[in-house]
This record gives C-alpha cells, structure tokens and sequence, in this order.
C-alpha cells in the first residue's frame, strides 16, 4: 500500500527556487524540513507501536482535530496568522490517519479546506462521509466526519444522525433533562471489511456539547448510552458490531460524567482508561475525553464478534512543537491526541 510519503515521491517535481516555491506552494512538494518533521512523526508511531495494517486486523481511531477548518497555503505561518494551520501541519496529520483504516474525525468545520487538502494527500485509495454543520450557538460550525482507507473497509449502506425520541416512556431521559436534539447530532457509519470473509462494523461518533459546567453534559451522555443499548440489541440479530467513539467531554474516571455514559453497560477500551487525552494534561489533572467503547457483558448489550487488541494514543508534541506554546501547536495540530484500537476479526481469531 501506497503511502503519503511513497505519494510525494513520485508526484515530487524539481525543487524551485525559493521564492517560487512560496508564491506557488503545492502540497506534493515539501521542502526538507518538513520531510524532515514528518520523517520524526513517522518514526514516532513506529515507537508507539500503532500496530500495523495486516489480514485480519482492524485499526480504528478516532481524533479532535481542533477547528479543523480553514488552511493557510503555505509551508509556515507567521505568528499573527489566522489560520495557523498550513501544509507542513496537513503532512504532519496525514501521517498519523493514513495508519488507521477508519478514523473519527470531530471539530471539522464548516469551511472544509484543510480537510479537502488532507484527503488530496491520502490520495485516491482514502474516502469520506461527512455530515451537514449542525446549526445553533452550542454547534460551534461544526461537522462529524469519517475518514477510510477504501482498501481495507468500505461503507456497507447506513449513514444517519442519531434523533431523540423523548416521551414520557423513557426510562431515565424526560423532557425535563434534554428537552432538545443534541447540540451536535451523533452520526452512525456502516462498514464492512474488504478481506476474504467480510465483517461489518457500526460506528457512532459524537462530540458532547461542553456547557457552562460539567453536570450540563450529563444529559446528552445519558441519551446516547440509552441509544446506543437498544441500537445494539437490534443489530445483534445480524451480528453487526456496534462501536462508540468520538469526544465525549468526560472529565474522570467513575465521576457522574462516566457512570452516565457507562450507564447501560458501554466499556472503554481498556488500553485507554489511563492515558491522557489531550497535549494540556497533567499527572494531576487528567481527562477522559475522548473515548472509543463497546458493550462487553451479555447482559447488558450484545458482544462484539470481533476480539479486542489493543489500544493506544499518540503523543504528537515531542516531535511538533519544536519552540512554539503548547497553545500555539494545538491551533496547528491539535489540542487532543489520536486514540486507537486495534480488532482482530473473527477469521483471524
């Protein structure tokens, strides 16, 4: 498989002067440094490990890509720059989601430039699906979106938004507590693996509106853990796998947050539950925000026909910040690492 470094090889035409590769930047020609920067991106995620693509595995991420709108065309950015991010910031992310076969992407935005880019470096092999901006003051412009390597998995038929239904029969939801849609409606993706034996997978992706304080977001994570039980047992009948993922915005472990989201039985992935979340924590003060979970107890939701790997984030800083703030970079890149987890599928099992 083809990767963006192997890409720009072979469209990489004869290096300009200076001043024409400014005037004209074209993103299939870095310069050296930022070869250079990506080259340490690379190599980084080799040390994670983020395990590689291989028959009968399955890599799924999911990743808060800070407003991930608008881009400067170019290969730096002057301090005062708005946007800050450029095509040197484009490469450095392209590295990371070319690893994973599917990826949840959060905080995409209503100018969709830095994305167009992005998957213009992927290359043909990646596709999309992409949700409409959520309207209202809490939506903050923003898009959920999925990124794929169409060589490994592909999408199998359903694409919607999650839509509450309240009525004086839901079990612990009422009017009183979301008397509304969320703030930005969950989108559900099918796909179905591209190897000998295909096995299809549902992902749900969310972004949690934050609120004026942390009980505000109780409600939402409540809903979607009621949802996503009673979606699950209906699936379970064609043995689709429903997985969870995305930025949940909760804040610790065992604190109301996460007991409402794992109300009905959703497990983390355990290889997550002690990593930090994003480039801001400390020992001190960690977050759980983002999150990829599944149902793992018969009893409260049906299982997953694919067995769980491993898990995993990467730590982008040490090879990106180089002298700028951690605020500074996260205006770049991120604010929030990449998760991961890795599946085996059944036939691999």
């Amino acid at each position: 498989m083809a990767s963006v470094e192997q890409r720009v090889a072979r469209t990489h035409r004869p290096a300009l002067a200076r001043r024409d590769r400014e005037a004209q930047p074209d993103i299939f020609d870095p310069p050296p440094d930022v070869q250079a920067r990506v080259g340490r991106v690379r190599a980084a995620l080799d040390a994670v490990p983020v395990p590689p693509k291989r028959p009968g595995n399955l890599l799924i991420g999911t990743w808060n890509l800070r407003c991930f709108g608008d881009l400067r065309k170019g290969w730096s950015s002057p301090p005062d720059a708005t946007p800050k991010r450029n095509f040197s910031d484009i490469h450095s992310i392209a590295a990371v989601i070319e690893r994973f076969d599917v990826v949840a992407v959060q905080e995409v935005r209503g100018n969709i430039r830095a994305l167009r880019y992005l998957l213009r470096l992927l290359g043909d092999e990646w596709g999309f699906l992409l949700t409409d901006v959520t309207r209202g003051p809490e939506a903050g412009d923003e898009r959920l979106a999925f990124l794929f390597d169409t060589r490994r998995v592909k999408p199998s038929g359903l694409a919607c938004e999650l839509v509450v239904w309240i009525s004086k029969d839901s079990p612990k939801v009422d009017q009183e507590m979301l008397g509304r849609q969320f703030a930005r409606t969950p989108y559900a993706c099918s796909f179905v693996t591209t190897g000998p034996e295909a096995t299809t997978f549902i992902l749900v992706t969310l972004h949690i509106d934050w609120g004026k304080r942390a009980a505000d977001r109780v409600p939402e994570l409540t809903e979607i853990a009621e949802w996503l039980s009673h979606w699950a047992e209906q699936e379970d009948e064609w043995k689709h796998n429903v997985i969870a993922l995305g930025d949940f915005n909760i804040d610790g472990i065992d604190d109301d947050l996460y007991n409402a989201f794992t109300s009905t039985g959703l497990v983390p992935a355990p290889g997550l539950a002690r990593l930090p979340r994003t480039i801001f924590d400390s020992p001190t003060k960690p977050h759980n925000y983002d999150q990829i979970a599944w149902f793992t107890d018969e009893a409260t939701g049906p299982l997953l026909t694919m067995g769980y790997s491993t898990a995993g984030h990467y730590d982008f800083a040490p090879q990106l910040k180089g002298k700028q703030t951690l605020t500074t970079l996260s205006w770049h890149v991120s604010d929030h690492y990449p998760m991961f987890v890795e599946f085996a599928l059944p036939t691999a099992r």
